[in-house]
């Protein structure tokens, strides 16, 4: 017999669409996929030099739970020159990728019955580890009209007296829409006033375009700092994905009781990664941003594209590598006879018929969607488009 805890875990949809379609290619099957969230670029050379170096020189064993100093540090620079936070390494957990970062930071503030605000639509794991911590997630519905941004007034209608923490994503995994400064000063003085905690996940912070910027909550004032877990990692700026290095800072007793928690769950991250990230962090970003451009371009080309398709509309993504795509006008079409009801049917029908892989919105809490990501050539992005067209001109 399972525990209820796990029975009432739904597994994740994107890694399903990713795993089905690396099982149809494994057959010698054609599929485009769009599913993963995951930079298509080799891990920068310098970087993989220093694992490499790492390895030679014998850093292959056991570190400190919460990470070696050497990396805290780094990560204290990072935030002071891109952020302007000041934090000590006690302050800073370094974990076993941003996931785990995640919930290491609620793990460390909820109890059970402890409510959560996680703004629609939402990252497909955040409501999943919350019910994980034995929290409740709280679906705050968002508008069109703020680009599927959270208002104050938005959650002052969900929030109650249970109500423990906030977490809030920007750049937004799914849509790609990035917080201003005026909207998250708002959000923080909403978060003071009532001492709720904000899971400030900051992952895609150097992915942002148009001149954007990315702007941290917790630089604000030490109210709202003291209230921030801020939640950030090397895998999407530096296309170091499976090297599962993520880290939290928080104030210290928080920080302490994180530490304490991934010192009886899962130790020390890995020791070669860590010096790997420590390179990342500290070296030429000219990296980051050769990457960022290439992504930019792409973002360009696919909304251009997808925005001309009759049935289908999309928000122009501000950062991360995500197109997020209305599809509504083509529920109650068909497909040789099928009806599309659901973003689960529009995939699943598109996935079978036209070989390509998008993820349902449902998982983001916003059926109507899908999610595609430009984290792939620009070569298939064209053909991979070029199909999806060819799918709506299929429905009757």
């Amino acid at each position: 017999m399972l525990s209820k805890k796990t029975m009432a875990i739904n597994p994740s949809p994107t890694m399903a669409i990713d795993s089905k379609a690396k099982e149809m290619k494994s057959r010698g099957i054609d599929v485009i996929g769009f599913g993963s969230g995951e930079p298509d670029f080799d891990t920068p050379v310098h970087i993989r030099e220093a694992a490499t170096r790492a390895m030679n020189e014998g850093h292959t064993r056991y570190t400190p739970a919460a990470g070696t100093l050497e990396i805290k540090e780094a990560v204290c620079d990072k935030l002071k020159a891109d952020n302007g936070l000041e934090y000590e390494p006690g302050q800073v957990v370094v974990s076993n990728g941003g996931k785990h970062a995640v919930f290491n930071a609620l793990a460390a503030v909820l109890n059970p019955g402890d409510e959560v605000l996680i703004p629609t639509p939402y990252w497909v794991s955040y409501p999943e580890i919350v019910k994980i911590c034995d929290g409740v997630p709280v679906a705050v519905e968002t508008s069109p009209e703020n680009k599927l941004k959270a208002t104050v007034k938005e959650l002052e209608n969900y929030a109650s007296e249970k109500t423990r923490a906030l977490i809030l994503n920007s750049p937004v995994n799914p849509t790609g829409q990035v917080y201003s400064e005026e909207e998250l000063k708002a959000i923080a003085q909403f978060c003071s006033e009532r001492n709720i905690y904000v899971i400030a996940d900051e992952i895609y912070e150097k992915l942002i375009f148009n001149r954007g910027r990315h702007v941290s909550i917790a630089s604000f004032n030490e109210q709202i700092k003291n209230l921030t877990i801020i939640i950030n990692g090397v895998s999407k700026s530096y296309a170091m994905t499976g090297w599962r290095i993520g880290y939290t800072a928080s104030p210290k007793e928080i920080a302490g009781a994180i530490a304490a928690l991934q010192s009886h769950t899962t130790s020390n991250p890995n020791s070669i990664a860590q010096k790997a990230a420590v390179a990342a962090i500290k070296g030429d970003q000219d990296c980051v941003e050769e990457m960022r451009r290439a992504f930019d371009q792409r973002r360009k080309y696919m909304y251009d594209r997808i925005t001309a398709i009759p049935c289908l509309d999309a928000l122009e993504p501000e950062g991360t590598f995500y197109l997020f795509v209305n599809v509504a006008n083509t529920f109650r079409k068909s497909l040789k006879g099928e009806n599309i009801d659901s973003s689960d049917n529009f995939a699943r029908l598109l996935l079978e018929s036209r070989k390509v892989a998008v993820v349902p919105g449902t998982g983001f809490g916003a059926p109507e969607y899908v999610r595609l990501s430009f984290a792939t050539s620009m070569e298939n992005i064209e053909e991979g488009i070029n199909r999806i067209e060819a799918f709506t001109g299929d429905l009757r």
